[in-house]
């Protein structure tokens, strides 16, 4: 559905204009161009601020100036336009990234702490699997019984990682899950333990990665999954061997 104005000017305002220079930018779209005046006719931008915005938007590339009597204005074309916001965009992300990453570097050789972090949501959980899964260096865990919790990435990665030499273990009840790696013998495939509970409706996924970084999720009634994680830490190395010893079967 294409969006009203004023959510137009909301976006270009997230793209760094402010809210005159979107209305003069749009009006001059409309208009082709036009004077401040009739800028002025076809949005709430007073005239006498025509002229102030009209300017910033040429110091930005988006409009061309005709030296005339009176001044008239042209908006530049729509890729065009677009291209720059991008490049501006691509400019500033650069910029705060590059302060926010030398922070992070500064802080690299503080005594760290044993961190556990809880993450929300399907989605970001998938993309908390996938990279601590591409960190592994030895071995790879991956446990579920729900066939979506094992998504494509997932599956190309735990695929990947063994085929480099890692030991990787999949582990699931469910068939589904379990035929996607019937083709794969660098992908070991086991049913849980016999201790596992086959009522379990609340446990989302598994993943022990080496021997010190775990992720384990819950699913509420709401099919929300929340999962807890630790990478390269004592917590973790101490959950995973607690995990381990748990699902041993009795001989």
């Amino acid at each position: 559905m294409t969006p009203t104005e004023p959510e137009a000017i909301d976006a270009f305002e997230r793209l760094g204009l402010t809210s005159y220079e979107a209305k003069v930018f749009i009006a001059l779209q409309q208009l082709g161009t036009g004077s401040a005046r009739e800028v002025a006719n076809v949005t709430d931008v007073p005239r006498s601020q025509v002229y102030s915005v009209a300017d910033r938007l040429e110091e930005r590339g988006l409009l061309d100036v005709q030296q005339s009597s009176p001044i008239r204005y042209r908006a530049v074309g729509i890729d065009e336009a677009k291209g720059i916001l991008q490049d501006r965009f691509e400019t500033e992300r650069e910029r705060a990234f590059e302060y926010v990453d030398a922070v992070r570097n500064e802080a690299d050789g503080e005594e760290e702490q044993e961190a556990i972090w809880t993450v929300r949501g399907n989605r970001r959980v998938d993309d908390r699997v996938v990279e601590l899964i591409s960190d592994a260096t030895d071995r790879i865990v991956f446990g579920t019984r729900v066939p979506a919790y094992l998504t494509d990435s997932i599956t190309e990665t735990l695929i990947d990682r063994a085929n480099s030499g890692l030991d990787v273990t999949v582990v699931s009840r469910s068939a589904a899950v379990r035929s996607r790696f019937e083709d794969e013998n660098d992908v070991a495939v086991t049913n849980p333990p016999a201790v596992a509970s086959d009522e379990d409706d609340r446990s989302g996924r598994l993943l022990i990665v080496d021997t010190d970084s775990v992720l384990l999720s819950v699913v509420d009634d709401a099919e929300q999954e929340t999962a807890i994680w630790s990478a390269n830490s004592l917590f973790a190395s101490v959950l995973v061997q607690l995990i381990e010893g748990s699902t041993q079967t009795p001989t």
